[in-house]
């Protein structure tokens, strides 16, 4: 079966082409961050005028590049929510037109299984699993206990992970997006330069990064009071290594309280090379297996949408045509 996936839940119009579970026929993604650049951060209205423009011939140019006409196409797969409710409106509303025209199913995903089934896309992963989904606006551990079958085990009380890094990027005047530009900065640093606190909480495996953010700016404020320099190299080193041991401390966590064997990480974050380097640290000494996309998988893509409707579509979840995109979508529902 060919599955074409659109994703437009926030600042990307991605578009993929996938056969069966793991035939990635194509992925194309156009992105807006010339668009956002210049306001630090995503303008949801331009967002969703700019996935208007391209979603269409993303599509056109996507059956080319597989050489496939749209007939050929078996089903479609459209990120419902979380996200950006304009954003995803394009997407859906292209999905529906695109389900009654053709008469084929229409399977609604949540963002953060596409994360997850990212992660199917190389490998023949066995659950269950834990994952660890570390996107721009969520931080999570989830108990995988089989396709389609997720309990959150942990989350954040209040900035995410990627959040907190792209909010001291843009105080430390770094481009956006600011999550790459800290890890660039940091490779250059030295990681114990200064050791900036993480709180901890109530459940051991939820996560809190707002006391982290405000510690880096009081610091980084106390030194231009004082009329010191701002090695910002050592800031993004010292910064990004804080924010990396505290996902790596709980994923460590709850693997031993589950027992578990099979570990996912996915979602931009676990793009971040500091990141992946001590998950891949983690799992060997634990000995356990690990599931991390390559990178151009762990942003936001169609490939891991059309992924997650193949799954859906394989409990016979399709969406009726009266259903709408939900913002606030849970995943455990």
């Amino acid at each position: 079966m060919i599955f074409l996936g659109i994703e437009t839940s926030c600042d990307e119009t991605a578009v993929a082409l996938l056969k069966d579970e793991r035939e990635q026929l194509v992925s194309l993604v156009s992105s807006q961050v010339d668009l956002h650049q210049k306001y630090g951060g995503v303008v949801p209205e331009l967002a969703s005028r700019r996935h208007i423009e391209v979603l269409t011939p993303l599509i056109q140019e996507a059956l080319i590049q597989a050489g496939l006409n749209l007939k050929e196409v078996d089903a479609v797969a459209v990120t419902r929510g979380p996200g950006l409710v304009g954003a995803l409106l394009v997407g859906m509303e292209t999905a529906k037109a695109l389900s009654i025209g053709l008469g084929i199913p229409l399977l609604g995903v949540n963002h953060l299984a596409g994360h997850i089934y990212a992660a199917f896309l190389e490998n023949e992963v066995k659950l269950p699993a834990l994952a660890l989904v570390v996107s721009g606006g969520h931080t999570e551990l989830i108990a995988v206990d089989e396709e389609e079958k997720f309990r959150q085990l942990g989350t954040t009380r209040d900035d995410a992970a990627g959040e907190t890094l792209d909010k001291i990027a843009r105080f430390l005047g770094l481009p956006y997006p600011g999550g790459p530009q800290i890890d660039l900065l940091a490779r250059r640093g030295d990681q114990n330069y200064h050791r900036f606190p993480v709180a901890e909480m109530d459940n051991p495996l939820d996560f809190s990064f707002s006391g982290l953010k405000t510690a880096v700016i009081y610091f980084v404020e106390e030194l231009k009071r004082r009329g010191e320099s701002v090695p910002i190299e050592n800031i993004c080193a010292s910064f990004q290594e804080a924010v990396v041991n505290s996902l790596i401390s709980k994923t460590k966590r709850a693997i031993k309280q589950g027992s578990y064997k099979r570990v996912i990480v996915s979602g931009g974050v676990a793009a971040n090379s500091r990141l992946r380097e001590k998950l891949k640290e983690l799992a060997l000494k634990l000995n356990v297996e690990l599931y991390i996309p390559s990178p151009g998988l762990c942003t936001d893509n169609a490939l891991m949408i059309a992924r997650a409707g193949f799954a859906l579509f394989k409990k016979g979840l399709t969406l009726s045509l009266k259903e709408d995109v939900d913002p606030n979508l849970s995943l455990y529902e």
